[in-house]
């Protein structure tokens, strides 16, 4: 992702001291509902999508209506159907959403400005989730969610931090405060558009996304004079070239190679919004009391045991550091958090080799999400970590932007391999899943062994940072 560099002033209305919000200025309760109504609306797609396909938009008395999907389908698509078309489509809307965000970050500081690019893709946004209502669009409404998330996800996090100085100590826990709003979205949105979509209709759940991400951006637009002042360039303004040192390209491939690594070591929790949720569908016990549950709730239990365990994680490091004096740095913890995430992995693997004849019940799915959020835990944000402390400091948004290719190549791999799960033994493709893991974890064990050293005493300057 790339994060715009702003020009560090905010509007006249504004005050470095505020502490209307929580102690903290009252822009960042602005930007952190704005961004905690985007991440309502993006999760609210990932979790209903491919439901949404395999169970009535790709079956084949519809799929004939969809403008456009007859040539997709010729030309990148051609012998998909069912699950494995549906398992392909978001595999490549899903990357792409990855993708974009570098270009957005891109237009924003040479020529957009960060504000009209947010409120330009907040618009595109909104108009996905209105264009799902319609069948025959469902193309056009992908396409406009693509290039709504490319402009507006990378642009806002950037405002965050140059709401305080850079003295001011609050800036730390105004980036928690951050992504507090966005997981508190992440497991909103699938009990509220995920049920309306699942029980009511699949347009409700979208519907309900684009109603609350043009809120979001009524909301942007009413915070203006709270927050920092646009980089929009001004005509003729001179640019900066960046001048790279001798040590820096070295570091730059150590990070380059590293981002396979990370796609391998990201596959499984990927996998959750994709062929993981037509399984759930199809083979978990849901029904209780007479009532089945929607499938959707699933990734909310996924989404509330992740950020329980970022928690936990974080606290049990610095009570241990507190307590020894040492923690393992970040390649041992991602070391660490791959041996999870192939537990969570096996979890899967015995759940399918142990349902016999009827539906699975959900200890070991709990026992997955739990195991692999300490994964995640240990994975994701120490790794984003790592990227902005190996980074020569010049290029530091651009490297942020190369991170985030590993999720971009992750989702494409989710869209191929879950298109897998229709023909090959449950047991077997989990167990793909597990050995995708393994591979990140030796990866991980080769960079410590080869590269720790350069890595982890490279020159650390923190950058603020918000992971969506």
């Amino acid at each position: 992702m790339t994060v715009a560099e702003a020009t560090p002033k905010l509007d006249a209305l504004a005050d470095r001291n505020d502490r209307a919000f929580l102690g903290h200025p009252k822009g960042l309760g602005y930007l952190a509902f704005v961004e905690g109504c985007e991440r309502f609306s993006y999760y609210s797609m990932q979790t209903l999508l491919v439901l949404y396909m395999v169970k009535y938009l790709l079956l084949p008395e519809r799929i004939g209506g969809v403008v456009g999907l007859a040539w997709l389908r010729s030309w990148h698509y051609e012998g998909l159907t069912g699950q494995p078309l549906s398992s392909a489509i978001f595999g490549d809307y899903t990357s792409l959403v990855y993708l974009t965000p570098i270009v957005g970050g891109i237009l924003a500081d040479r020529w957009l400005g960060r504000r009209l690019a947010i409120v330009a893709g907040g618009s595109f946004m909104a108009l996905g989730h209105f264009l799902m209502a319609f069948e025959t669009m469902f193309l056009f409404a992908l396409i406009s969610l693509i290039i709504g998330v490319g402009l507006f996800k990378g642009n806002m996090a950037s405002q965050v931090g140059e709401l305080y100085k850079p003295s001011d100590l609050r800036r730390a826990m105004a980036f928690q405060i951050f992504y507090i709003a966005i997981n508190v979205s992440v497991i909103v949105a699938p009990l509220i558009s995920g049920t309306l979509g699942e029980k009511v209709g699949w347009h409700w759940g979208f519907g309900t996304a684009g109603v609350v991400m043009v809120g979001g951006l009524l909301l942007y637009l009413a915070a203006r004079p709270w927050l920092p002042a646009d980089n929009r360039p001004e005509r003729g303004q001179a640019r900066v070239k960046v001048k790279l040192k001798g040590d820096d390209w070295p570091r730059i491939v150590a990070l380059l190679l590293l981002v396979p690594a990370l796609t391998m070591a990201l596959l499984t929790n990927q996998e959750i919004f994709n062929a993981y949720l037509v399984w759930a569908d199809a083979q978990f016990q849901l029904t209780f009391f007479g009532e089945t549950l929607p499938t959707t709730w699933m990734i909310t239990i996924d989404a509330a045991l992740s950020f329980s365990m970022l928690v936990a994680v974080a606290w049990f490091w610095k009570w241990r550091s507190d307590k020894t004096g040492s923690e393992p740095d970040e390649l041992g913890k991602m070391i660490i958090g791959s041996f999870f995430t192939i537990g969570g992995g096996l979890c899967l693997v015995i759940a399918a080799a142990t349902q016999g004849d009827g539906k699975i019940g959900l200890f070991w799915p709990l026992l997955f999400h739990l195991f692999n959020s300490i994964g995640f835990a240990h994975i994701l944000p120490v790794s984003l970590a790592l990227f902005t402390k190996v980074a020569p400091r010049s290029i530091n948004a651009t490297v942020l932007g190369i991170y985030y290719l590993a999720f971009f190549a992750a989702n494409k791999l989710v869209g191929y391999v879950g298109g897998l799960f229709e023909t090959m033994p449950t047991t077997s493709f989990w167990l793909l899943h597990v050995g995708t893991a393994g591979i990140g974890l030796l990866a991980f064990v080769v960079f410590k062994l080869v590269l720790g050293k350069r890595m982890t005493q490279s020159e650390a300057h923190a950058e603020d940072v918000a992971l969506a």
